[in-house]
């Protein structure tokens, strides 16, 4: 059997023996860092945080010293698909249409560790693009402590409206689609209850999809099917979420009240300040785009910027002018999952958010929008879903790759 140590370090959950007091040269509460902060974790939960002297630990704790680490809340990742790996590797088609659902959720169980031992203690993750409901058994294999990896929040197959989506092959053809088409009162209502009966946690629809001519992105659903499927989910308490990056699917979107808009890639000023007023956060996974351009040969830093990414910019621009509230996610599985880090750093190095801002976006901000009341922010009560990083975060943001502990639920799954 592995010493406990090296157990951790492999990625193996260490239960932690009643409490556990984390002396870290600094504390980051989700809001502000806190040097000389301590923090006592009881069982699955933060008993105490505050400053060190006054935190005294209790007989028979354990104390882990942490020099030169900033203790932060667990990580949330706003956007991914743990049953996809990188485009680079293989199609998004190819994968949809040529692997195995057992090969695909193998994969997933791998993509589940990684991620847990980047630091991101929580994932959503948006939808199995063609794998069913894969993603339920995943998080049930997590919660019942088979696999390792984060708290997910799964949104199943996901909804599109018939011919909008893919793969396509050809017109002969009826291939499987990545997500579950659905169309009117009856079609739409049906499909949401069972996505929800099966087991999602948030509904996910393609407002808009390139399947205009050439091409182009244009809306799918009409005004009325996406109130209908925002109105269906909440009556079962569930949020929905838009994939949506034209300025018309965007609205629609907002109008029909869901939660998050994913990519917003074309996304207008107007746009923005009608999501800012109806309270619509966007998660720009910023990530994706970069990823994929270079995949498609963009050598960057030495070529200009694609249209793609030049349309990202502006439409960054203009959320920020709007005070569009952001959430942080990448859209990981387009790229390596475990390099779940990429989103928040390009945020900083191309987009000029500040390290702080982006730090906020990934624990307090992504806890409030995603209705986390349990997590996200480091106090007296709270899930113990802690990470210990090396530097400060607050000023670099490429500290958050630095990961030396791993605490979800008071479990270490890594530690110095």
């Amino acid at each position: 059997m592995l010493p406990a140590q090296l157990s951790a370090q492999a990625g193996a959950p260490v239960p932690a023996s009643g409490a556990v007091l984390l002396r870290p040269a600094a504390v980051f509460d989700g809001q502000e860092r806190h040097v000389g902060w301590a923090v006592l974790v009881e069982d699955d939960r933060i008993k105490a945080v505050g400053p060190a002297a006054q935190l005294a630990a209790p007989a028979g704790a354990r104390t882990l010293e942490l020099p030169g680490l900033t203790l932060l809340p667990g990580l949330i990742e706003g956007h991914s698909h743990l049953l996809l790996h990188p485009y680079n590797e293989t199609s998004w088609g190819d994968q949809v249409l040529l692997e195995s659902q057992a090969l695909r959720v193998a994969r997933a169980t791998a993509h589940a560790q990684r991620t847990l031992l980047a630091g991101f203690t929580t994932a959503r993750d948006l939808g199995t693009e063609g794998a069913g409901f894969a993603d339920v058994g995943l998080k049930q294999a997590i919660d019942q402590g088979l696999i390792p990896g984060p708290r997910l929040l799964v949104a199943t197959k996901a909804l599109v409206a018939t011919g909008s989506y893919g793969p396509k092959l050809s017109v002969d053809e009826d291939v499987p689609q990545g997500a579950q088409e659905a169309d009117g009162v009856d079609g739409i209502i049906r499909a949401v209850r069972e996505q929800i009966g099966k087991g999602a946690d948030v509904i996910k629809v393609y407002a808009d999809y390139r399947w205009g001519l050439n091409g182009s992105a244009q809306p799918t659903f009409s005004q009325d099917e996406l109130a209908l499927i925002v109105q269906t989910a909440r009556s079962a308490g569930r949020g929905v979420v838009a994939h949506a990056s034209t300025p018309e699917g965007m609205r629609r979107a907002v109008l029909a009240g869901v939660e998050t808009i994913e990519h917003g890639d074309e996304g207008t000023l107007e746009v923005f300040q009608l999501m800012k007023k109806r309270g619509v956060a966007l998660c720009p996974t910023v990530a994706a785009g970069d990823a994929t351009s270079l995949y498609k040969g963009w050598k960057k830093g030495q070529e200009p910027l694609p249209p793609r990414l030049q349309a990202k910019h502006l439409s960054m621009q203009a959320a920020l002018k709007a005070g569009v509230t952001l959430a942080m996610g990448g859209d990981v599985g387009v790229f390596a999952h475990g390099d779940n880090a990429r989103e928040m750093e390009l945020l900083v190095q191309d987009y000029g958010l500040t390290p702080l801002q982006v730090l906020r976006q990934a624990t307090s901000g992504n806890a409030q929008i995603f209705h986390l009341a349990d997590r996200g922010s480091i106090r007296s009560g709270l899930l113990a879903d802690l990470v210990a990083v090396a530097g400060d975060p607050t000023l670099d943001v490429a500290a958050v790759r630095q990961v030396r502990l791993v605490m979800k639920g008071g479990v270490l799954f890594k530690q110095p």
